[in-house]
């Protein structure tokens, strides 16, 4: 991602408008944001942020990639690059919060330490799932999807955006009438998750594994709308038993052009489909914490997998192929969370 060396030249230009914005509160939009978010959307998309006085000669602006795994770490880039620059503050990702100080009102809703309460749900089968059910004392169901908001934006606030999109597998909102276990003060959960977390790198930290032994299983199957499905599957990594080890899953997208040949590419897209997958081995290997699971052919779609054992350098490598590839591929990416590579399950046998 080039530019960021500009981008703080141009902010420290700019810097006693910007400051004297935040400081006084007037023509912020104008004399602030609408410049800066011009200036970051030069840099890449998927950028937000937060301002405001965190003391009284202080201006603090926080960068957030807003929940988007895959920008994290474009976000903390970008702040470790800040210059010092007197009177301000920098951050990259919303903070975490003391519980007294978390407080949020949403429509006629209050979502702080008085009201919630959790429990956490524990799985046989997924021993390492974090699994939380947050109870809120005034739940009404025709006002689900507020409560369900506001209690998501009480956690970011509380737990600090990077634990609360990386510490937490699942998360389920409820009525206290509706809990099947005794609730917990929802101060108690950052310690929770700490423990949890711990438990976690003791047990998975170092774990590696080699693919050069392994078996690829080539799979069809047939859509629905009758065109075939072609895979190519690593069906050993599948039967892994240290899956946990390895929980962020790199999936990438390529559409191309595949309507007279049943869904599938030329031989020239099919050669330029290998090489762009080649250049993705080459950088993350599997002694290394990348897996290669595998990919999958059908209607003008090819998807191909990675378990990852993190996932700020698979972000960082797909963001560069994809703009090497402008114009000649279509490309997509995303990075979850999958601990127990539950979306893969299709590709098991029965």
């Amino acid at each position: 991602m080039g530019g960021i060396k500009d981008f703080w030249i141009w902010f420290v230009a700019n810097e006693p408008t910007f400051y004297k914005a935040v400081k006084t509160g007037k023509n912020i939009e104008d004399d602030f944001f609408n410049k800066l978010s011009s200036k970051l959307e030069e840099l890449k998309d998927g950028f937000f942020y937060l301002t405001g006085m965190c003391d009284d000669n202080t201006a603090e602006l926080i960068f957030t990639p807003d929940g988007v795994l895959k920008n994290i770490v474009f976000v903390e880039e970008l702040v470790s690059s800040a210059p010092i620059i007197p009177n301000w503050k920098f951050t990259a990702l919303k903070p975490a919060l003391d519980i007294e100080n978390v407080g949020i009102r949403m429509a006629d809703y209050r979502f702080d330490s008085e009201n919630l309460s959790f429990y956490s749900i524990e799985h046989k089968n997924y021993p390492d799932e974090v699994d939380i059910v947050v109870a809120h004392n005034d739940y009404k169901e025709d006002d689900k999807s507020t409560i369900i908001n506001g209690t998501y934006l009480f956690v970011d606030n509380y737990l600090g955006e990077l634990n609360s999109v990386t510490s937490i597998d699942n998360l389920t909102v409820i009525s206290k009438d509706q809990a099947e276990k005794e609730l917990l003060p929802i101060a108690k959960l950052k310690s929770y998750l700490i423990w949890r977390e711990k438990e976690f790198i003791e047990k998975y930290s170092g774990v590696r594994y080699k693919s050069e032994n392994d078996t690829y299983s080539s799979l069809e199957a047939t859509l629905n709308s009758g065109l075939p499905l072609l895979a190519i599957i690593n069906t050993t990594l599948l039967g892994w038993e240290n899956k946990a080890s390895h929980p962020w899953i790199l999936k990438v997208e390529i559409k191309y052009d595949g309507k007279n040949r049943n869904g599938m590419p030329d031989n020239e897209t099919y050669e330029l489909l290998n090489r762009f997958e080649d250049e993705i081995m080459l950088e993350l290997k599997d002694f290394e914490g990348y897996l290669n699971i595998g990919r999958q052919t059908a209607d003008s779609e090819r998807a191909i997998y990675f378990a990852c054992n993190e996932f700020r350098k698979p972000s960082k490598l797909l963001h560069i192929l994809k703009n090497k590839y402008i114009g000649k591929l279509d490309l997509t990416y995303e990075i979850y969370k999958d601990k127990y590579w539950q979306s893969f399950e299709r590709f098991m046998p029965i």
